[in-house]
């Protein structure tokens, strides 16, 4: 018998067999510096071969082992199972459809992300292209996002209501553009009308589970709420709006 055991309840569900989820319990012997995702390996390579999870680079990079562990979003390879103790559960992203087991479809995500306008350079810049590297920091913070989707699972407004909103991780993408120096678009105005941007109620939960430690909703929801709202009631530009329909209405 191993000196310590882990009590692992995996969420299992295979749609051509099971009628609901439920929770399996496995016993998993601790090793020393063990990671939440190398007990649930464990399940899979040593007592059930069935199990299906999905992972890659097993260094919180790929963002594709993302999990509500004990009930958190969380990154399964970035968890020490000494961070948490011997009872753990491990469930999938709630905010996605499942497809089995720990397994989601994150499809829609690429959906989304082939909306939003990309990266366009202004015109008639010099080539190479130069820019001041303090001008880049502010997008430079959202190039860290590694696209897990903890941020997407732990929004309540993603998770639980039918709204337009894309979502935090999706506004991070468009925010690294638009807030780049050289680029020429400005999507806030996109991100207000198509992506749901006024239905975040900024509880900043989405930048409490981020592993890469993104202040998505300082700097990246609120600045785009702002130009938002700045572009649609500008008072400068709403006078020039009349003017020229009265001028229209003149001529």
């Amino acid at each position: 018998m191993p000196e310590r055991e882990i009590d692992l309840k995996i969420r299992r569900f295979d749609p051509e067999k099971d009628e609901s989820p439920s929770m399996q319990e496995y016993k998993v012997p601790y090793v020393e510096g063990m990671m939440v995702l190398d007990a649930v390996r464990y399940v899979q390579e040593r007592i059930d071969p069935t199990l299906s999870i999905r992972w890659n680079c097993k260094a919180a990079k790929c963002g594709s082992c993302s999990a509500e562990i004990n009930g958190q979003p969380k990154l399964m390879c970035k968890t020490r199972v000494d961070s948490i103790g011997d009872r753990i559960s491990v469930s999938p992203m709630a905010a996605y459809p499942l497809i089995k087991d720990l397994v989601t479809d994150v499809s829609k995500n690429w959906e989304i992300t082939r909306k939003i306008p990309m990266f366009k350079p202004r015109e008639n810049m010099e080539v190479p292209w130069r820019t001041n590297a303090k001008d880049v920091e502010r997008s430079k913070e959202f190039k860290k996002c590694i696209e897990c989707g903890l941020c997407m699972d732990v929004c309540h407004v993603v998770r639980e209501h039918y709204t337009p909103y894309f979502g935090p991780m999706h506004i991070v993408k468009a925010a690294s553009w638009d807030m780049h120096p050289l680029d020429s678009l400005d999507r806030s105005k996109f991100l207000n009308k198509e992506g749901g941007l006024g239905y975040c109620n900024i509880t900043k939960c989405c930048t409490d589970v981020c592993p890469e430690h993104i202040h998505i909703t300082d700097n990246a929801i609120i600045q785009e709420k702002e130009r938002a709202i700045d572009r649609q009631y500008d008072p400068i530009a709403m006078l020039i709006k009349g003017i020229r329909k009265k001028e229209k209405v003149v001529n």
